[in-house]
């Protein structure tokens, strides 16, 4: 299951999403993703949950109180409409934060397990209660019981940063991101396979500098990775990068080029091994938009998005009602689209309300989750959910 997050210009647009972190902190940790500047005052340590805002009906999203008064929730995941997890932070001090995993039972969020110091989480991949991935600044994974940290492979081209994980079939699991040797400005896409046993790091083709920000698993032989391939000239469009395993070898695909833009992808999802959606932004002279491809199989195509104003997007995913959408958006502005398979056009939905981390959806059920910051307040952790109705 994939659920599936500085300011720069668009040409280095993936990075922001990396989860905001104290300034103080960021420079202890050796991995921490950067972000936000200090906080202003003393953040609450309290574990009180939020003040939940409920939807006045059915069929809007709904906030649901968690157990962190102020931090971040970075990533979600979800087995059924009665299981899922979220991981991010909680700040106990103006220099000290916990990592934390949630878990909604289908009626609360309480917290289940801290996770070991300078985790960081970014991405989360849950198999069952019992195998869980979680992958930022380190590769932990819960037993049931117990987070386990599992060392990535070394890489000669230096530390890796992991953006995203992804389970598949026979216990493997698959992670993505960049490896640097000084800073962002040298990273090259990195992927690497748990085999059951230790992180392998696989042999990719030469792409250059860029990120992978998103993996999706069809099959053990059929493996989809996305992300950005970068330029040392500013001047040159950034492009979408796409990587396919063929359970041989990683190859790359091209992707539609939108004509002198910037564009890249972070998120995406496996339907079927021939339909295959990716979701990111595009930018030309300072102005986002969505952007948005899927593959039938044989090639990638871009799919038409609507002209919305920071409308860059950061997951993709169907509910069991076949229902497809996209959400994401920039800081306090968030976006969701839904796909109109008749007009064959992504079309603007209400938004989740919360600036998005993390997105999924729930197997046999028609919800969805987003994880995030409310758009309002002093770092206030968020998750709102899309109800629906599941399958039994």
């Amino acid at each position: 299951m994939t659920p599936s997050h500085p300011s720069t210009t668009p040409a280095r647009e993936p990075r922001r999403r990396r989860a905001p972190l104290l300034v103080a902190l960021a420079a202890a940790a050796v991995a921490a993703p950067v972000g936000l500047a200090a906080l202003a005052g003393d953040p609450a340590a309290s574990a009180a949950p939020a003040t939940p805002i409920v939807a006045a009906h059915a069929g809007t999203w709904q906030r649901t109180p968690v157990p962190v008064a102020k931090g971040d929730l970075t990533a979600i995941a979800a087995l059924s409409d009665t299981q899922a997890w979220a991981v991010g932070y909680r700040l106990k001090s103006a220099t000290a934060l916990d990592a934390v995993a949630l878990r909604w039972n289908g009626t609360t969020w309480t917290q289940e397990s801290t996770l070991p110091a300078n985790s960081f989480p970014q991405a989360l991949a849950v198999r069952s209660a019992g195998d869980i991935w979680a992958v930022g600044s380190a590769t932990e994974h819960w037993d049931g019981s117990t987070w386990t940290t599992r060392p990535l492979d070394r890489d000669p081209a230096g530390r890796v940063v992991p953006d995203a994980v992804a389970t598949a079939p026979g216990g493997r699991a698959w992670t993505v991101g960049r490896a640097m040797s000084r800073s962002v400005k040298d990273g090259v896409p990195a992927i690497q396979l748990w085999d059951g046993t230790s992180w392998k790091r696989q042999t990719l083709p030469d792409v250059g500098i860029g990120e992978l920000s998103a993996v999706t698993v069809v099959a053990a032989d059929d493996v989809w990775a996305v992300g950005t391939s970068y330029t040392a000239d500013e001047k040159t469009p950034q492009t979408a990068l796409l990587l396919h395993w063929d359970g041989t070898a990683w190859k790359k695909i091209s992707a539609p080029d939108p004509a002198g833009a910037h564009h890249w992808l972070t998120g995406t999802t496996a339907l079927a091994a021939d339909d295959i959606w990716a979701v990111g932004g595009s930018a030309t002279d300072g102005s986002e938009r969505p952007y948005a491809v899927h593959w039938d199989g044989t090639k990638w195509t871009t799919t038409t998005t609507p002209d919305v104003p920071d409308g860059r997007l950061r997951a993709v995913g169907r509910a069991a009602d076949g229902t497809l959408r996209a959400v994401g958006g920039k800081g306090s502005a968030p976006v969701a689209l839904q796909w109109n398979a008749p007009a064959k056009r992504w079309q603007q939905t209400t938004g989740p309300g919360i600036v998005v981390r993390g997105f999924t959806t729930v197997p046999k059920s028609s919800q969805l989750w987003v994880a995030g910051i409310a758009t309002h307040g002093d770092l206030v952790p968020a998750v709102t959910r899309f109800p629906g109705t599941s399958r039994r």
